[in-house]
């Protein structure tokens, strides 16, 4: 396989790594949702499995792989430098310093509780999404697409949720939290579906490309191979 990115690729993962960064900072937000609280970046998360499900569609397991740890990096850097920012001595003038810290200064606990949600979701949502094509002979993208999510989110909420959460709100909160988060973002999957086959056919159309993974390593560390 070719070792060469494409502008397409390459303006996917551009968009994938902002969707996580963004939704990142929405998350030291909760908000209600009916009943239900959530953390704020619910609102844009999904993409990022949309975006995931779009790229193992048309590029495969190993390119999603590729963009899933680029994001992981995009992120880290993200946290030093905003750490760094933090740290730096605030102008005597400026009074926003306690507002700047609580928006961008994530305690560590939330920090390791996004980070593992979010390689253990998305890798879990790219080899669902992987092998479940070669299953179907590459029929029924939106089972799969929808499947894939289900997965992923679920794994990515629960894990989230608990690490960040546990001890700090009450145990009926946090399963609403998991369960409220799962089901948003499934739901937000299925609402955008017919746009995002649409994307799926207009790439793949671009690309000339519709790439099946048999034969490959569905290691997560093994980034030699994209």
């Amino acid at each position: 396989m070719k070792k060469t990115v494409s502008v397409l690729f390459m303006f996917a993962g551009i968009l994938f790594a902002i969707t996580l960064l963004v939704s990142n900072l929405l998350a030291t937000k909760i908000i209600l949702v009916g009943s239900w609280a959530a953390p704020a970046g619910v609102l844009i998360f999904p993409i990022a499995y949309i975006i995931n499900d779009v790229i193992v569609e048309v590029w495969g397991y190993r390119k999603a792989r590729l963009i899933i740890w680029s994001g992981f990096a995009v992120n880290l850097l993200a946290v030093l430098f905003f750490t760094l920012g933090i740290l730096a001595p605030p102008a005597p003038f400026w009074k926003n310093q306690e507002a700047f810290s609580t928006i961008l200064g994530n305690t560590p606990r939330i920090i390791v509780a996004s980070l593992l949600a979010y390689l253990t979701g998305s890798f879990l949502n790219a080899y669902v999404m992987s092998r479940v094509k070669i299953l179907m002979k590459g029929r029924n993208f939106s089972v799969r697409a929808i499947l894939s999510t289900l997965f992923g989110e679920t794994a990515d909420s629960l894990i989230f949720i608990t690490i960040a959460f546990a001890g700090s709100f009450p145990l009926e909160v946090i399963l609403g939290m998991v369960v409220t988060q799962a089901f948003i973002k499934t739901l937000y999957e299925i609402v955008v579906l017919p746009f995002t086959i649409l994307i799926v056919n207009k790439v793949k159309q671009v690309e000339g490309i519709d790439t099946f993974d048999e034969s490959i390593s569905y290691n997560p560390f093994s980034i030699s191979q994209i």
